[in-house]
């Protein structure tokens, strides 16, 4: 069984998992408390942190680093 988005897709636009996993999390939280804010026409996934991680994937969510932690 393949998952889309890829692992690899995901974490060329953010650079840790765990990170990932934080980002994708909230997100889906946000999703189940204001569900009028999707921000793509059509998901593939049917769960919230599928539509997180495809948000993701498509760069219309994106992780911003807390100040003192920037690159």
């Amino acid at each position: 069984m393949m998952i889309k988005p890829s692992i690899d897709s995901l974490l060329e636009k953010i650079d840790s998992k765990y990170s990932l996993v934080a980002v994708a999390s909230k997100r889906a939280r946000e999703m189940l408390e204001k569900p009028n804010s999707m921000t793509l026409e059509n998901y593939s996934s049917a769960k919230n942190v599928g539509k997180a991680l495809e948000e993701i994937d498509a760069e219309t969510l994106k992780m911003i680093p807390a100040k003192g932690y920037e690159d």
